[in-house]
């Protein structure tokens, strides 16, 4: 007597499809290589204070230096 194969069901064809998709999204980005900052938006405008509101120290420009994409 012959088994009979499963078949693919189409939730999981679908979700394969999906995967497969963003895997090549995912690598078609990485490929690129990175984005370069604009000079405009390396940092922001820096002036000293004596408020006791936000101040912008060299501790922050640097935090904003890391997070440049």
């Amino acid at each position: 007597m012959r088994e009979k194969q499963p078949r693919v069901a189409r939730r999981t064809f679908l979700a394969g499809a999906g995967v497969v998709a963003a895997a090549g999204a995912a690598a078609a980005l990485t490929a690129r290589g990175p984005a370069l900052p604009t000079p405009a938006a390396a940092t922001p405008d820096v002036t000293p204070s004596d408020s006791e509101g936000y101040r912008v120290t060299e501790h922050i420009l640097k935090y904003y230096r890391t997070t440049l994409v």
